[in-house]
């Protein structure tokens, strides 16, 4: 099984058990992640999936969508390693990601 790193804005670290093909924002929200929250369900319709992909993953992830990229003008603090976690499918070479989660959602 592999696995998934949220970082809290504390620091606090939750590494978490998670399945191929499913988003990192179910994974987050299938395991009480605080601050990814996903009101949509995944719809790309909310923007409450907002997380900051670490430095080391952001290369390794495929682009973000026009469609995510006009949501993401949406949120407070977007970085250019913001990315909506709906959007975000979970394979094998994903295994250990780390996923920040923004102080303004917690």
């Amino acid at each position: 099984m592999m696995k998934v790193r949220f970082v809290d804005p504390d620091g606090n670290e939750h590494l978490v058990p998670a399945e191929p093909g499913e988003s990192v924002m179910r994974c987050a929200t299938h395991h009480y992640i605080p601050g990814i929250v996903g009101e949509c369900g995944g719809a790309l319709a909310c923007a409450t999936c907002h997380g900051y992909v670490a430095e080391d993953w952001v290369s390794r992830l495929p682009p973000p969508s026009e469609l995510e990229k006009e949501m993401l003008e949406g949120c407070i603090a977007v970085r250019p390693n913001s990315r909506l976690t709906c959007q975000l499918i979970l394979n094998q070479e994903m295994d250990g990601i780390t996923i920040h989660v923004p102080e303004s959602q917690t």
